[in-house]
């Protein structure tokens, strides 16, 4: 998977670099990364689309002037070895990298992930947020889908948290062999890693839990699969969006029969969970 990097040079206005990045999420581009000077936005290369690129940027109501390069799955790796730090969500799951230190005895949970090129370590506030409704939902007994998995970050926490079964499903393939690799790591037997996208949700038996972290699109898309094999009164949880995107991710929930139940936001990104009724 190869990633295209756009810097913007926004003199480090956190105005600019706020709307910048709400609209360029809405096209496909997954994280954002704010410099004295810049806001550096990266997009996977095969998804990016000039027209739709080229409409984002004129419906600004200020210029910007920006560099693109084309970032090699090498270097990606680099910069997340020399820049990742741990995370520690409500003081009770601490997410780490292998060459980092266990934390101090009582934690709670202790997750160890290398994500490479996939997408998922709790920096992101999509990642986060989903975190802290798992940590708040308990799933212990549960059958448990990670739709999306990126990392498989979510499908690990709730293995350890005593879910009976897992399974994580995303449909780039780096994602997939990382979610393999970083359920061994964690010592975790019971998830069943898939590689594909919501046709795949046909065959599979229904969950009580669906975490989906992906984006706004594939989300309203994929809702009336997702409430399809999710089970009466289970809940399902949804993230990878905008506050100003909750208005469609709930009306294409009530269509499909879900009900909503809470809502977290932070610096604009949000996380929502529905029942099935």
């Amino acid at each position: 998977m190869r990633y295209t990097q756009f810097t913007f040079l926004t003199g480090g206005s956190a105005e600019q670099n706020d709307i910048l990045s709400a609209i360029l999420g809405q096209i496909g581009f997954e994280s954002f990364e704010e410099t004295e000077q810049n806001l550096k936005a990266y997009i996977q290369t095969n998804l990016f689309d000039q027209e739709e690129f080229d409409t984002a940027l004129e419906s600004l109501s200020f210029r910007v002037v920006y560099s693109v390069e084309e970032i090699a799955d090498q270097n990606w790796n680099s910069v997340w070895e020399s820049n990742f730090q741990p995370v520690t969500i409500a003081s009770r799951c601490h997410i780490r990298a292998p060459f980092h230190d266990a934390p101090a005895e009582g934690m709670g949970f202790d997750l160890v992930i290398e994500p490479k090129m996939s997408f998922g370590t709790a920096h992101h506030e999509t990642t986060a947020l989903m975190i802290q409704f798992l940590l708040d939902e308990a799933p212990q007994g549960q059958r448990f889908l990670d739709m999306g998995c990126g990392t498989g970050v979510l499908a690990i926490l709730a293995a350890k948290m005593g879910a009976s079964d897992v399974t994580a499903i995303d449909n780039d393939e780096w994602a997939y062999n990382n979610t393999i690799e970083n359920a061994e790591r964690n010592h975790q037997t019971n998830i069943e890693v898939l590689l594909g996208d919501a046709t795949l949700l046909g065959n599979l038996k229904p969950f009580d839990s669906i975490y989906a972290n992906i984006n706004r699109n594939i989300l309203l898309n994929d809702m009336k699969a997702y409430s399809q094999v999710l089970k009466t009164g289970g809940t399902i949880c949804f993230s990878g969006f905008y506050e100003t995107d909750m208005d469609a991710i709930t009306q294409e929930a009530n269509q499909n029969g879900l009900t909503f139940v809470k809502s977290e936001s932070k610096n604009q990104w949000t996380a929502m969970c529905f029942n099935k009724q």
